[in-house]
């Protein structure tokens, strides 16, 4: 049973402990010996249709064709990772990221103070409006002088893959797989564009934390936010989960390749056994249907595992 958009909308005001979908996803805050479950969501195992023949699609990114894929039960964090859940590890570990390792990360443009500007020294010549920010890190987005104080419930960002990985272990939870993903964010419905269903803006509402206006010099914000969102903005989808559009892309488990899907096994697909770059889903807070039209749920994208931006998180999920 697919749950439309107007059910999903009803749901929103529910508590995700106390909620329950028609597939059977619930909220659970059981303790393991491995690690809690408090804030995650168990999803049944089960059978849905994983990427697109839309015609916005990106085939070069490989998310077609649209095909049966089959997983078994896990439990996916109902949120992306904060800095509040971030800072408790790295209290608890004395963990340093790889962009502090490295010295530095890169930042929207937008957002580099005026102070720092002239000490910019790099951009990225594909796209220019990364700069790279001596001192930028988790706990100093847009470099040094800068921080989180005001930002604890945002999703912690500035983390690479090796840096998501680390604190998954800590957690004693994993990072999902592409597949466990994207069945999560579909929230039920079957084949739909968003996670909400196939209206960007349903009702004239915003559902997502994306670009509005002209990328990348001119963001309206007409969603309220012109960076990062706290990490339950916007209702949730249809199984209770936030954010699975737009606001961060989330690292996930697999290894990236275009085409690998049109050969792995259709139960528990995972990507290559290695590979250059890791998936990313989910689009961010500077997708733009002219530049990044990938806040869609089959869209896909990927990086270096030590590659850290300010519009990259996670979020973990773990086995039942």
């Amino acid at each position: 049973m697919a749950l439309t958009a107007r059910d999903t909308a009803a749901q929103a005001s529910a508590e995700p402990s106390a909620w329950r979908s028609a597939a059977g996803a619930e909220a659970d805050t059981a303790e393991t010996e491995s690690g809690s479950h408090a804030g995650m969501i168990r999803l049944p195992g089960g059978t849905f249709r994983m990427g697109t023949d839309d015609r916005e699609g990106f085939p070069q990114d490989g998310e077609g064709p649209s095909r049966l894929v089959t997983l078994d039960s896990f439990y996916l964090d109902a949120c992306a990772v904060t800095n509040e859940q971030f800072l408790a590890f790295v209290r608890d570990t004395g963990y340093k990221t790889e962009a502090e390792l490295y010295g530095w990360s890169f930042v929207f443009h937008l957002f580099v103070p005026e102070r720092l500007r002239s000490s910019v020294d790099a951009v990225v010549q594909s796209a220019p409006w990364w700069w790279k920010v001596d001192g930028a890190s988790w706990h100093a987005p847009e470099g040094p002088g800068t921080g989180i104080g005001e930002r604890m419930d945002h999703p912690v960002v500035h983390v690479s893959w090796n840096d998501a990985q680390a604190y998954a272990r800590w957690a004693g939870k994993r990072l999902p797989t592409e597949a466990e993903w994207e069945y999560a964010a579909r929230g039920g419905l079957e084949g739909r564009r968003y996670a909400w269903g196939d209206t960007l803006l349903p009702d004239g509402q915003h559902r997502c934390n994306i670009w509005q206006g002209t990328f990348p010099q001119v963001n309206e914000a007409l969603d309220g936010y012109a960076g990062t969102a706290p990490a339950r903005s916007f209702p949730p989808n249809g199984f209770g989960f936030y954010h699975m559009a737009g606001n961060v892309w989330e690292w996930c488990a697999d290894w990236f390749s275009p085409a690998y899907h049109r050969t792995t096994p259709s139960l528990n697909p995972a990507g290559p056994p290695q590979g250059q770059t890791k998936t990313l889903k989910g689009g961010s807070y500077l997708c733009h249907s002219s530049y990044c039209n990938r806040y869609r749920v089959a869209a896909r994208t990927s990086n270096t595992p030590d590659s850290s931006t300010g519009h990259m998180g996670f979020r973990c999920a773990a086995d039942v």
